[in-house]
């Protein structure tokens, strides 16, 4: 049963890790996507994927000036990043 556990634990423990971060700003707030991708695009990022993350942040993965692949998570609200991977 211990065995069962410590696995259980292993693992919940590492899916968290893979998890990005969660973002608590109501719907009515976010950004249009539209504008969002034009903002992010000004920054110099080429957006290969957009999506909205089970954290309910808006995320792309992408390249960035210099052409280096990104994945990164932003608050819908004010596009700051919160996370870079």
């Amino acid at each position: 049963m211990q065995k069962i556990l410590a696995a259980l634990i292993a693992t919940t423990a590492a899916a968290s890790a893979f998890a990005g971060p969660s973002c608590n700003v109501p719907q009515e707030k976010w950004m249009k996507e539209a504008d969002f991708k034009a903002k992010i695009e000004g920054r110099g990022y080429n957006i290969k994927t957009f999506k909205v993350s089970k954290g309910q942040c808006y995320e792309i993965y992408g390249t960035d000036k210099g052409g280096k692949k990104v994945e990164i998570y932003f608050n819908p609200e004010t596009a700051a990043v919160l996370e870079s991977k």
